[in-house]
């Protein structure tokens, strides 16, 4: 049994941080007397002056609800180093440092909050010998291995709301009205907001889509007297026989980001259609804020399992959903492969079979609806 473990958040934050680690300080120090130990500001908390700090019950009240994330998080760090040729390399003497101030911190294990970058790292700690558990964070639901992140559905209810709003604008005003949302090059978030917001296109990464089908779309709906449209587009949408869109951020050190789909499908569809057409892109009121009621409730069973599965000494591993039940997979699996939206799958089928174009090549083999 570990007397004294640490946990930390790294990555981008999402709704539902604060709810794992008020569900690991209490399941750890009230069923299993451990001590818990929060590193600050993700795995650059151990490096040179580490900065961690008890947690007890008292130091959690009140974390259910709120946002964010009392310990801070990165998403950028020295545990990767980047080459020449853009590709990254595990740098043996970060890893060492840190391992040593954990030792120096006697902690004996870690639990790790994050997405699929900090979870490779994770999975480095635990080839060396760290024991680790992994909680799957990002709203984005692109890890492997789990039905669901915690988050996405919070991240959901933003940009479907989003999406009610944009409807009564664009109809007083017989616009084309596009939504740009997060997800990196899985289209989870466009795909089940547009579903839940009654979108008229959907745009993901894992359909390419052609210009003239999301305009013959637009189109249609104008021939049948619904003179506004509503596309909802995922930040690594991409065009047929074109590449992704990135923004430069300005910063050296980092690599540009995805974004700019919105925009570029506004100029293209005005050129095209003559209808006039706005933007908005989401962007980070998506991380923000309170965690709804389900992701509360994940958040805080994956909180308490995390602790469990170290307690009983399944290290390497990550709390997961799948059919329901929360389980343990090994971190190397949920990290080997990024989650994407089957093209052939359920959601897929819901969208066409409600009249909801994909503006994908083959668009026309399938009935489009106004």
């Amino acid at each position: 049994m570990y007397k004294t473990i640490g946990i930390l958040t790294g990555g981008g934050d999402a709704p539902g941080l604060n709810a794992v680690i008020r569900a690991v300080v209490k399941t750890a120090t009230g069923q299993f007397g451990m001590r818990v130990i929060g590193v600050e500001d993700g795995f650059e908390g151990l490096l040179g002056e580490t900065r961690t700090r008890q947690l007890s019950q008292a130091d959690v009240r009140g974390l259910l609800p709120r946002g964010g994330t009392i310990l801070g998080t990165r998403n950028r760090g020295r545990f990767v180093e980047h080459t020449a040729g853009g590709l990254a390399a595990t740098s043996k003497e970060v890893y060492d440092e840190a391992v040593n101030n954990l030792s120096r911190l006697n902690l004996d294990a870690l639990v790790v909050l994050g997405g699929e970058g900090t979870l490779t790292i994770a999975a480095e700690f635990d080839r060396i010998g760290v024991p680790v558990v992994g909680v799957p964070k990002t709203i984005d639901n692109d890890l492997a291995c789990t039905e669901l992140t915690f988050g996405f559905v919070t991240a959901l209810d933003i940009a479907t709301e989003a999406l009610d709003r944009l409807h009564t604008t664009a109809e007083s005003h017989d616009r084309v009205m596009i939504l740009e949302v997060m997800g990196r090059n899985a289209g989870w978030i466009a795909l089940h907001s547009g579903i839940a917001g009654g979108a008229d296109v959907i745009l993901i990464p894992e359909l390419p889509f052609s210009m003239e089908s999301v305009a013959h779309k637009v189109r249609a709906r104008d021939q049948g007297g619904s003179n506004f449209s509503i596309i909802v587009a995922a930040e690594g949408a991409v065009e047929a026989g074109h590449e992704q869109i990135f923004q430069d951020s300005g910063d050296k050190e980092r690599a540009p980001r995805l974004g700019g789909i919105a925009q570029y499908c506004r100029t293209q569809l005005e050129a095209v259609t003559g209808k006039e057409t706005r933007c908005v892109v989401l962007g980070h009121l998506q991380r923000g804020g309170r965690p709804n009621a389900f992701d509360r409730m994940l958040a805080t069973t994956y909180g308490a399992h995390s602790v469990r599965a170290l307690a009983e000494g399944k290290c390497g591993t990550m709390v997961a959903l799948q059919a329901g039940d929360v389980i343990t997979v090994p971190i190397s699996e949920a990290v080997a492969n990024v989650k994407t939206v089957p093209p052939d799958g359920q959601m897929i089928r819901t969208a066409r079979d409600t009249g909801i174009s994909f503006g994908a090549l083959d668009e026309g083999k399938y009935q489009i609806s106004l």
